[in-house]
């Protein structure tokens, strides 16, 4: 199994405490979780404790992420496991051409007319197809991705405003993210897998029928060296008072206490 990302990353992270401390400021309920994606399959099925679905159930690859976020699998996927290419080719595991970019499938169900259908494929963020056979998801601080090519967590708008804060303490930079509708996860996976940049998305019907996504949740997904970034941003506002859970200050009391205590 290679030590280098898609990324050229072959940083050492540790992913168990950056794991424990994204528990400890964000306090996120379910696992963080990572993909790497993999040339070979005889590499993929080499990854510790992998598990494969069995090859007459097509998957979604939103229950292939819920599976690990939620039990704590580590699963690997090629396009043949996968339901189709609407799935692979978001991952780098199927083309953006034929089928896909017809908008067949999609038309007349969640877009109105053809013409439609097809704008919307065309605007879905996808990972670059032909280097990769297999895609491998497993929970972040489990370790048997080695310098994975994203890391996924799921959190609460609250928790994740927080975590934004902390990507943006130190060099900071403004973030802008997608919404291409139904397909969201072009817009977290796709769109980190081909930018490289924390890619947030607004999880989709799907994610949250297939995928376990709840009411609540929203989506961020990022190369594994924004992690360290944003943990020691996460430890600075907790120093100064800007912690998650926010508490509630009230709508008719004057916030100037509160704001005289952060600001001085």
């Amino acid at each position: 199994m290679t030590k280098v990302n898609c990324w050229g990353d072959s940083e050492s992270y540790d992913y168990a405490s950056l794991t424990d401390s994204l528990y400890k400021y964000l306090k996120i309920k379910t696992l963080p979780v990572c993909m790497k994606r993999f040339r070979s399959e005889e590499e993929l099925n080499s990854v510790e404790r992998i598990r494969r679905p069995d090859p007459e159930n097509k998957m979604a690859t939103d229950q292939i992420v819920g599976q690990s976020r939620w039990i704590g699998w580590t699963i690997g996927v090629t396009a043949d496991n996968l339901m189709g290419s609407q799935c692979g080719a978001v991952v780098g595991l199927h083309a953006k051409e034929g089928e896909f970019m017809s908008g067949e499938r999609m038309a007349g169900v969640w877009y109105g007319t053809l013409e439609d259908s097809r704008a919307h494929q065309a605007a879905m963020d996808c990972a670059s197809y032909g280097d990769y056979e297999g895609l491998a998801v497993s929970p972040l601080n489990s370790r048997r991705l080695d310098n994975p090519d994203i890391c996924l967590i799921y959190c609460t708008p609250g928790q994740m405003i927080t975590l934004i804060n902390g990507l943006q303490y130190k060099h900071y930079e403004k973030f802008e993210f997608s919404v291409v509708g139904e397909s969201a996860c072009a817009d977290s996976w796709g769109r980190a897998l081909s930018t490289g940049k924390p890619s947030l998305s607004i999880p989709c019907y799907a994610e949250r029928k297939f995928g376990g996504v709840q009411d609540d949740e929203l989506l961020i997904a990022f190369p594994p060296s924004y992690l360290p970034k944003l943990v020691e941003g996460l430890v600075a506002l907790s120093k100064n008072g800007l912690r998650y859970p926010i508490p509630n200050h009230g709508i008719e009391k004057s916030p100037m206490e509160s704001i005289n205590r952060s600001y001085g």
